[in-house]
């Protein structure tokens, strides 16, 4: 039987006297659809920065694909499969789509050392970067400089630079954050097109989004795991509905 793409056992943090995650274990199957949901607060974010690297636990594992993952560094866990996009746009503004793509794809294939002028002629790099730029509705603006793209644009080409990376699980964190309304239905297109031996690992407020997604939804309060199943079970679970959805819970 395969391991768990990813696994959390007993992964806890604390800064001082405050504990933002308190004991958590998780587990995503392969090619899980997972939503990870909670107040603001709740410790979502330091779960992600643990689940990556960016953190270390104070006590627990972190484990990908059965391997004991909890003191590598975070490129190392990225050369593993694990990748993510973060709630505020961690882009290089002043490049292009075409660019940011190339160079992320030159690194991974170890090929991006000397920038942009040389992978950009590497044929198997360009024809990678189109064929994601074409998934992801950015060919028409292929050439121009990031900070001058759509928010949801924006959105989209950081989910692109994360498959650049050939990731077997992918966090997505908040990837609707400040999208205006007329640009989601985009997001929601690219999040429903990812690729299905992709594990993936939503961390998401909206709501919408996250039970048109999700097939398991894991809720976070106060750094500890209230409850987890499937959407229908989540919903109407009155804990939920009362720390987190609200009275009415979800339609």
């Amino acid at each position: 039987m395969n391991p768990p793409a990813l696994e959390t056992r007993g992964l806890s943090r604390r800064f001082g006297g405050l504990t933002a995650s308190d004991d958590i274990s998780l587990k995503l199957e392969r090619g899980a659809r997972h939503a990870l949901i909670g107040p603001n607060g709740a410790g979502k974010t330091t779960l992600v920065n643990l689940l990556t690297g960016a953190l270390s636990p104070s006590a627990g594992m972190v484990l990908l694909n059965g391997e004991d993952v909890t003191k590598l560094a975070r490129h190392l866990r990225v050369r593993r499969g694990l990748a993510r996009t973060f709630q505020i746009n961690q882009l290089f503004a002043n490049l292009t789509p075409a660019e940011s793509l190339c160079l992320a794809i030159g690194e991974r294939l170890r090929r991006g050392v000397r920038g942009f002028s040389s992978v950009g002629r590497d044929r198997t790099v360009v024809d990678e970067a189109t064929a994601l730029l074409e998934r992801f509705g950015l060919i028409d603006v292929m050439d121009r400089k990031t900070r001058l793209l759509a928010y949801g644009k924006q959105r989209l080409l950081e989910i692109a630079l994360a498959l650049a990376c050939r990731p077997r699980v992918l966090l997505l964190d908040e990837p609707a954050a400040g999208v205006p309304d007329d640009e989601r239905e985009d997001i929601l297109a690219a999040l429903a097109a990812l690729p299905e031996d992709v594990t993936i690992l939503l961390i998401e407020h909206d709501m919408d989004l996250v039970f048109r997604f999700a097939k398991r939804i894991s809720v976070l309060v106060a750094g500890r795991l209230l409850t987890e199943g499937e959407p229908a079970e989540v919903a109407a679970d009155p804990q939920v509905r009362a720390v987190y959805l609200g009275e009415g819970g979800h339609g």
